[in-house]
Formats: C-alpha cells, sequence, structure tokens
C-alpha cells in the first residue's frame, strides 16, 4: 500500500505544471497558448527567454530527480527488494507520466526530456554529460532542438552498454532496461515535432537565438 502510495505521490510531483505556472507568474499569459503549444522549457525559452526557461528546466529536472532519489529510497526501506533501481525507475517514470500527462493542467504537459533528466541525474550521473553533448552536437548541426532531445535519448542505452568496457562502473540490469525505454518514450512524445521536421516545419533554434529582455 505504501508503494502505491509514493507512486502516485511521485505522478503529482511530476504533475506540477512548471511552466505554465512560471509563466503565469512572469507575464500572466499560459504558455500553452503560444508558439508550439508545449507546456515545456524550448517553448519557453522561445516566449519568454533563456531566463525562464532556465527556472522552468531546473523545476522541471528537480521534480523528477526528487521522486527517483528520495521517494524510492524510502520504498526501499519498507519492503524487501534486491534492485533499488528498478523501484527507483518506477517513481521516476511516475514523475515523468505526470509532468507530460499533468492532472493538475488538464492532462497536457511537456515532452518529458527535462524530467527524465531528473532521473538519469538520480540513476546514473556519469552519463549525462555524454549524452549532453549528443545533444547539443545535434542542435548545433541542425538547428533542431526535439532532433538533439531525440539522439541523446537514442544514445543513451549505447553509452550504457558501452561504459563496462571503458572501465567506468557497469550498470545494473534496471538500469540497461530504463535506457532502452527512454528512447521509445522520447520518439513517441516528440512524434508531431517529428512530422513537423520531415515537412520542413519545425523551428530551428537558430531562430529563437536573441538573449533580450522580453516585454
Amino acid at each position: 500500500m505504501e508503494f502505491i502510495t509514493l507512486l502516485i505521490l511521485s505522478y503529482l510531483t511530476g504533475s506540477i505544471p512548471t511552466s505554465i505556472i512560471v509563466s503565469r507568474v512572469a507575464k500572466n499569459i499560459d504558455i500553452r497558448e503560444h508558439g508550439s503549444g508545449n507546456a515545456g522549457a524550448t517553448n519557453v525559452y522561445r516566449i519568454l527567454g533563456w531566463k525562464y526557461a532556465l527556472i522552468v528546466l531546473f523545476l522541471d529536472i528537480f521534480k523528477a530527480w526528487l521522486p527517483t532519489a528520495i521517494y524510492a529510497t524510502k520504498i526501499f526501506q519498507s519492503i524487501s527488494i534486491p534492485d533499488i533501481g528498478f523501484i527507483q525507475i518506477l517513481c521516476g517514470f511516475s514523475a515523468v507520466f505526470g509532468h507530460t500527462y499533468p492532472i493538475f493542467a488538464g492532462f497536457k504537459g511537456g515532452k518529458g526530456v527535462g524530467s527524465l533528466i531528473g532521473v538519469l541525474l538520480a540513476l546514473f550521473p556519469v552519463v549525462f554529460p555524454l549524452c549532453l553533448i549528443v545533444a547539443i552536437s545535434v542542435v548545433v548541426t541542425t538547428g533542431y532542438v526535439s532532433l538533439g532531445s531525440i539522439f541523446a535519448a537514442i544514445s543513451l542505452p549505447i553509452i550504457i552498454l558501452i561504459l563496462p568496457g571503458l572501465g567506468i562502473i557497469t550498470p545494473n540490469l534496471s538500469l540497461v532496461i530504463f535506457s532502452l525505454l527512454v528512447p521509445w518514450f522520447v520518439i513517441y512524445t516528440h512524434r508531431s515535432n517529428i512530422s513537423r521536421i520531415r515537412n520542413g516545419t519545425e523551428n530551428r533554434f537558430d531562430k529563437t537565438l536573441i538573449f533580450k529582455k522580453r516585454k
């Protein structure tokens, strides 16, 4: 019963609509009614600028890191399961699901990338810089933030699997399974972006690279 309660709590934590709250407090707007209509940090960047986008990104990361790192530990201490990673993944994905389909915002949330970063930082932080390098390389090369997110997600299981050969800490089975699920989830949540890339209508990052105060 405690396990189910904490999974629900993880979902509710992930459901906190950070981008909607920040955009409402900052400019009294609903971010979903502007730009791409997505309640994520990238759209906040386009509409409100990089400072507010960083705030949203940090909060999105934290609200998934918290259930993965803290809530899961409490579950692990109360029940007998040999692999805490399995519990962390369940709590983390509950938070990511909450971010993508938030009960507090009509089940219309973000793409889940920021919250997945929070889960990854809690599970295996050494991998994050490598995935970030992939994402930045793709964004700089193509101009598509969405494509950078997708390629970073695809690179995750590859990086996880080659780490033991490089003499770095060997990941447990639950982390390997998590890494294999992430690309499918990110591709699914970015399916509209993929369609726009094919049609040539997806926004490019270089069109919004303007660090200025929004009126």
